[in-house]
């Protein structure tokens, strides 16, 4: 009985194993789809399930060494991969989430009549690490936190793929934090 799709071969997975570019072609062809449909019932957005599929596949060639054909196919590989992109990407969605959400209660908090010395040197230290995030990421980082635009209006303006911006933005806030930690950490002069 054939369901009309065909069959994998497992010749196929010992090629991708081999490192056979056809074989990883072929393997994106039969099992992006899966890939894609999984990772939007995880992550609920169609750009971000768009990126993971794109990451699954990078990071199953890259590490292509790791894979045995004699312990699993190569689908049931995939698939693990997959569900760890997925699980990466929602608490990377997660962390930013609350950074954000931190960042908009600090904002909405009463403002003092003059201005506060602590946020103004908070504003002056953050705006010195933008500048060295370097580009695209100074640029998107900054309408996000001074213009407060959303991904999409980022995405509109800069004229870039809203995955690509929202890439950005976490790769950049992973950064800014792990800056702004070890500026909090160091002993005051």
């Amino acid at each position: 009985m054939s369901s009309g799709a065909p069959e994998w071969d497992d010749g196929l997975d010992e090629a991708f194993a081999a490192g056979e570019e056809a074989a990883l072609a072929e393997a994106y062809r039969r099992f992006a789809p899966l890939v894609r449909s999984m990772s939007l019932r995880r992550l609920a957005d169609a750009a971000a399930a768009d990126d993971a599929v794109q990451e699954v596949f990078i990071r199953a060639w890259r590490y292509r060494q790791t894979y045995s054909p004699a312990r699993s196919t190569l689908a049931a590989w995939l698939i693990g991969i997959s569900r760890n992109v997925a699980a990466t990407m929602t608490s990377s969605r997660i962390r930013e989430d609350e950074i954000m959400e931190g960042a908009a209660s600090r904002e909405q908090r009463s403002v003092p009549a003059g201005p506060d010395p602590e946020t103004v040197a908070d504003k002056v230290v953050l705006d010195a690490e933008l500048t060295r995030l370097g580009e695209p990421q100074h640029s998107i980082l900054r309408l996000a936190f001074h213009e407060d635009l959303t991904h999409q209006q980022i995405s509109d303006r800069l004229e870039l793929p809203l995955g690509t911006v929202k890439s950005h933005i976490r790769r950049g806030l992973t950064q800014l934090r792990q800056r702004l930690e070890v500026s909090d950490a160091a002993p005051a002069r």
